[in-house]
C-alpha cells in the first residue's frame, strides 16, 4: 500500500466517531500492512469480542496475535508501524489515540474456523468465539474473580444465544474440558444464567 493511500486511510480512521468501526478500520489497515511482509494477524481478546458483539462490549484498544508462525524482527515491526505514524513499540503502539498490541502466536484450541469481517482495507480475521468464551470465563474466575472479564463473557454469550453469532456449543464444552482450561462447569453456569435471563433454551441442557 503506498504512502498516499495510507495517509488517506489514517484520515478516515481519525475522523470516525464510532469506536468499534474505528477499531475495525484500524485492524483492517494494520493487518493489510503486516500481510505485505508475510505475517497474518488475527484480532483476539476483548477486541475480538467487541467486533463479534458489534460494540456491545467495548474494549478500547486493539489486540492482535500472529495467526501463522511468521513474525517480524523488531526493526521491521517498527518500520511497518512507522507507516501509520505510530508511537512506541516493539509490541505495543499508540496510533491515532488508540493502543495497538501485536502479541505472540495465537492460542486457539477450537476446531471451528476463524471468523472474517470485511474491512475497508482488507479482510479482518477474528478469533473463534468458542475460544473467546472459554478464555474469558477462565479469566473471570482465576486467579481471582474479575468482574470485567465476566461482563465480557456475558456479552458474548448474549449474542451467541440470541443467534447473532454462531457458536458451536459442543466445541465450547470440548475446549473447556481440555487440560489447558478445565473450566467446563464455570462455562455451563454462565451460559445457564444468560439463557435463563433471555428465556431461551440452554444449549447445555439435555434434549
Amino acid at each position: 500500500m503506498d504512502a498516499a493511500k495510507i495517509k488517506a486511510a489514517l484520515a478516515d480512521i481519525s475522523a470516525e466517531r464510532d469506536s468499534t468501526v474505528k477499531s475495525i478500520r484500524l485492524a483492517s489497515l494494520c493487518i493489510a500492512l503486516w500481510a505485505e511482509r508475510g505475517v497474518d494477524l488475527v484480532v483476539v481478546g476483548g477486541s475480538a469480542i467487541e467486533f463479534l458483539t458489534e460494540g456491545a462490549y467495548a474494549s478500547g484498544d486493539l489486540d492482535l496475535c500472529h495467526a501463522n508462525k511468521a513474525t517480524l524482527p523488531v526493526r521491521e515491526r517498527q518500520e511497518v508501524m512507522a507507516q501509520l505514524g505510530a508511537e512506541g513499540g516493539p509490541r505495543n503502539w499508540k496510533i491515532g489515540g488508540m493502543y495497538v498490541d501485536v502479541l505472540g502466536p495465537v492460542e486457539s484450541f477450537a476446531r471451528t474456523p476463524y471468523r472474517r469481517i470485511e474491512g475497508p482495507y482488507g479482510s479482518v480475521m477474528v478469533m473463534k468465539p468458542e475460544d473467546l468464551l472459554v478464555e474469558r470465563v477462565l479469566v473471570s474466575v482465576y486467579p481471582q474473580p474479575h468482574p470485567p472479564a465476566r461482563a465480557c463473557a456475558r456479552e458474548l454469550a448474549v449474542v451467541a444465544l440470541g443467534g447473532a453469532v454462531k457458536m458451536d456449543w459442543n466445541e465450547v464444552a470440548r475446549v473447556a474440558n481440555l487440560p489447558e482450561y478445565r473450566n467446563l462447569e464455570a462455562c455451563k453456569a454462565l451460559v445457564r444464567e444468560v439463557a435463563d435471563e433471555l428465556k431461551v433454551k440452554n444449549p447445555f441442557d439435555p434434549d
